[in-house]
């Protein structure tokens, strides 16, 4: 029985990623001259939106070439995972480290408005991501068209999205029992401040509560987690 759950765990995490295009970017950089690498996502070269994925952990995910193949941590993911279901002819995605630096983030937007000049530009977050997402809000309030914060650490209770001048959406898994992104929280940062939010249910609960294999990560749900998300992306025009 154990064998088997190892090999069904090894199956979603090493899944083939139906992406058209996959490449390593090192066209942004920080003002020194050092390179900010990501990797783009894309099947179409003029996408709608384009959106920023912070992974959760230690959020370095390290993207890099190794005898002629790209190599990155954190494939397990819930967003990295989920790039799969993100990517179509509307969305691209890029994937780098999580990070709260201003330098880095504008350093990012700078070559992402000039290889995509008419995309609208979304940063999402996950897990210890959010404390990124979170901590960039006031910065990015005029410079991106919304973020979404997913498996919210705790402090999402004490977030006013309201006071930001794009849009925010807080999205959470109902049982979710990681001790550090109680679900509570994020149903109280709707009832007090108002904050649009979406509560999932579902899915599979694998292993530690705070890891991407449980509830925490929406495994077993990417796809409709991932839809919904999208949904209220496109709401916005």
């Amino acid at each position: 029985m154990r064998i088997s759950r190892l090999l069904w765990i090894a199956a979603l995490l090493w899944t083939p990623l139906s992406f058209a295009q996959e490449e390593l970017i090192g066209t942004a950089h920080f003002k020194n001259g050092e390179a900010i690498p990501y990797i783009l996502n894309y099947k179409n070269l003029s996408p709608q939106y384009v959106i920023i994925l912070f992974p959760g952990g230690t959020g370095n995910v390290d993207p890099r070439m190794e005898n002629g193949k790209l190599v990155y941590g954190f494939k397990g993911n819930f967003l990295v995972r989920s790039r799969k279901h993100i990517v179509d002819d509307e969305f691209a995605t890029v994937t780098t480290n999580s990070s709260r630096s201003e330098e880095r983030i504008q350093a990012l937007l700078d070559d992402l408005k000039n290889r995509f000049p008419k995309a609208r530009i979304y940063l999402m977050g996950t897990s210890n991501g959010t404390y990124d997402t979170i901590a960039l809000a006031d910065y990015l309030s005029d410079k991106i068209a919304g973020e979404i914060h997913t498996s919210s650490l705790d402090r999402i209770g004490s977030f006013d999205a309201k006071k930001y001048k794009n849009r925010h959406l807080v999205v959470h898994h109902k049982q979710d029992h990681c001790r550090s992104t109680p679900y509570g929280r994020a149903e109280y940062s709707r009832k007090k401040f108002g904050n649009e939010f979406i509560a999932m249910e579902g899915g599979n609960d694998v292993g530690d509560p705070c890891e991407a294999l449980a509830h925490h990560g929406f495994n077993g749900i990417e796809s409709e987690t991932v839809d919904a998300i999208k949904q209220w992306i496109k709401k916005g025009g």
